[in-house]
């Protein structure tokens, strides 16, 4: 007789909890430290400036994640508690979307939920989501686009509006962040390419085949070509009423020049500068907080989770492994999306032409890292192994308990307590 097929429930109530988890954490000592710190103090007054319209700081980088910590300030004031609350909310964000887009990609509640206990424990994440800075909203919005994507593929009868807010999500991820623009190009180039190899004759009108089908080619470009980028140009509207160095204030091609030459000019070296090499062997930190503020040594540190990033790069070998071993039956389509994720994410800064690069850079790719290494501990439980899966799994844990004081600006004992977590010159 057949198999009964297996049907594994949504896991969503449990996304739920994870995320809320993550929210409480990232809520403990918030507000410390109490003035700005590391890229707050570039950040902040740009924040100010969309609140104010009246000059145009910080002009290097899109102005919507500023507008979002912009809102945080008019939500809950002037305060660490307004500089940094849009950060918790949308690096929770971040995580329930990358939960949710496991879940609907693998089919699996065991990969989502490992996705959660990978991302959450990543350091990345969650020294983003306690910071305002750009990165956990680009992420966020990332995330959210390819929870939507993922979905429409899965259920073909909601791809209509799912991929409608896929666009609107990735213009705002481009809008946050540019390093986002070569991830937001890829749900539309999957698109075509599978259209493409579905060989069918009327390759535009078509609306039959893989990967959604009903729908249209000329359409899918629309949602996840045109959306995002009217969605990307709406997030100028303060320059229409800011003054700018150009005094053109309506010309956004003339903006766009002015923003790629700062972000392309050679500024003075950085103690903390790396290259993409020292991200992927986890080599080299940035200590964006350690000082005596509040009353107390602190410090929060950003590195990657040694478990996370060190077996996540043998689960991302895994992950391209099996893509290529499963096209005959049926090709992982999970595993090749996480391998294109990394891929892009961090071939951008192979070939960026920007003199100083930090290891905050590599934050897209360690979560397709964290997830791979989802799908890599799953598969181990699948085939009976027990010992590794729940090593990594506690390791993960462990690190993130041992590293939480350095995470959350803790009080510290002296100077030197910082030789806790600097295990090597690069940590330092």
């Amino acid at each position: 007789m057949t198999a009964v097929p297996s049907h594994p429930r949504d896991p969503f109530a449990w996304n739920c909890a994870i995320a809320l988890a993550f929210l409480l954490s990232c809520l403990v000592r918030i507000t410390i430290p109490g003035d700005p710190y590391f890229d707050e103090v570039h950040y902040l007054p740009a924040a100010r400036a969309v609140m104010e319209l009246g000059w145009a700081t910080n002009i290097e980088h899109p102005p919507l994640a500023k507008q979002v910590i912009a809102l945080g300030i008019a939500l809950f004031g002037d305060t660490p508690l307004g500089w940094r609350i849009m950060s918790v909310a949308f690096g929770t964000l971040a995580l329930f979307a990358a939960m949710r887009a496991m879940w609907f990609a693998s089919g699996t509640r065991a990969a989502s939920l490992l996705t959660g206990l990978f991302v959450a424990t990543n350091f990345l994440l969650f020294v983003h989501a306690r910071i305002a800075m750009l990165d956990v909203f680009m992420v966020a919005f990332l995330m959210l686009a390819a929870w939507m994507f993922a979905a429409a593929l899965r259920e073909n009868e909601t791809a209509r509006w799912r991929l409608a807010i896929t666009g609107v999500a990735l213009g705002c991820a481009m809008a946050s962040k540019w390093n986002a623009i070569p991830l937001a190009v890829l749900p539309g180039l999957a698109f075509l390419a599978a259209r493409w190899a579905a060989g069918r004759r009327r390759l535009v009108l078509s609306a039959r085949g893989w990967p959604i089908g009903g729908m249209t080619l000329w359409e899918a470009g629309l949602w996840l070509g045109l959306v995002p980028l009217l969605v990307y140009a709406a997030t100028y509207w303060p320059f229409l009423f800011w003054d700018v160095h150009s005094g053109n204030p309506t010309g956004l091609v003339d903006l766009h020049r002015r923003m790629l030459s700062l972000q392309t000019q050679v500024p003075e070296g950085h103690p903390y500068q790396s290259h993409w090499w020292d991200w992927v062997i986890n080599s080299r930190a940035i200590w964006y907080l350690y000082e005596p503020v509040d009353g107390a040594v602190r410090g929060v540190m950003l590195i990657g989770n040694p478990v996370t990033m060190w077996f996540g790069l043998v689960a991302l070998g895994w992950c391209g492994w099996a893509a290529w071993k499963s096209r005959a039956e049926g090709v992982r389509w999970d595993c090749v999306a996480l391998v294109l994720v990394y891929v892009a994410s961090l071939g951008l800064w192979v070939v960026a032409p920007k003199a100083v690069q930090f290891y905050f850079h590599y934050f897209l790719a360690a979560m397709a890292l964290s997830a791979a290494l989802a799908l890599g501990v799953e598969r181990l439980w699948q085939r009976g192994e027990r010992v590794v899966p729940i090593t990594l799994c506690l390791g993960a844990l462990g690190f993130f308990a041992y590293w939480f004081p350095i995470l959350t600006a803790a009080p510290l004992a002296n100077e030197q307590d910082f030789l806790m977590w600097a295990w090597t010159p690069g940590w330092r």
